[in-house]
């Protein structure tokens, strides 16, 4: 059966964390919202008052009659079943530990275009996102690309990913993040891959796997936009 993953209709957004997994291991998903009544089908097990272990948001992913919300803890569950995770069943706590960090900074990126308000429009707020913005370039990406490249080097495998010695969901969520920074922020990025050579390494190595290079290439990849998380606005953009 295949998985069924719910997330909203043209956007990357924080589907796309689990889509890299899917599409990585050439696992047979469907990806509901882009299929015809599939946002409708999304919203009445959001809006549901019978259904047992309702999510609270998408993304979700529906296996069999199981719903696992949430992007880090669906990839907990989806990361063994997709020879995305660490052999060694500690490790996978160390692995959702990172992905629970990256949680966090994709939350501050959302917040460099919304620091107010979810409700209000980007207009209503630009101001303050110049200044939400000036701040996340000066010191957030730097902290925590700072610290995911101190990850990847004091990794004990040594083996040029994040955790363990071979591929986890964690280095194709580190991927995404560098993708979606240098979209939102070209110029404040302009020198990623030198100031954190080993996360611009593993975001090299990730694009080059034959899988997710036909997923790049292919129309399942959905491009960024100014509606998703990751979004480019010339006015918040500076020299790093």
């Amino acid at each position: 059966m295949a998985y069924e993953l719910y997330y909203w209709d043209g956007l990357q957004g924080r589907g796309e964390f689990i889509r890299l997994a899917l599409e990585e291991a050439a696992a047979d998903y469907i990806d509901v919202a882009r299929q015809s009544d599939g946002m409708a089908a999304m919203m009445r097990f959001l809006k549901s008052r019978t259904e047992p272990h309702i999510p609270f948001a998408p993304p979700f992913l529906k296996d069999g009659d199981l719903i696992v919300s949430h992007v880090a803890n669906i990839l907990l569950y989806l990361g063994p079943k997709l020879g995305l995770a660490p052999q060694d069943e500690s490790l996978r706590f160390v692995a959702n530990g990172l992905q629970l960090t990256i949680t966090d900074f994709v939350a501050e990126v959302h917040d460099t275009h919304h620091p107010l308000s979810t409700n209000a429009y980007y207009e209503d707020q630009k101001e303050a996102a110049k200044h939400r913005s000036a701040d996340f370039i000066e010191h957030r990406i730097p902290k925590f690309l700072g610290y995911f490249e101190r990850v990847l080097k004091q990794n004990p495998a040594g083996s040029g990913h994040a955790v363990g010695g071979s591929l986890t969901y964690v280095d194709l969520s580190l991927f995404q993040v560098f993708e979606g920074l240098r979209y939102a922020f070209p110029r404040a990025t302009r020198k990623l891959a030198k100031d954190y050579p080993a996360v611009a390494a593993v975001h090299d190595m990730v694009q080059k796997r034959p899988n997710i290079s036909r997923y790049l290439e292919s129309d399942r990849r959905l491009d960024f936009n100014e509606s998703g998380i990751f979004r480019h606005y010339v006015e918040l953009d500076q020299d790093a």
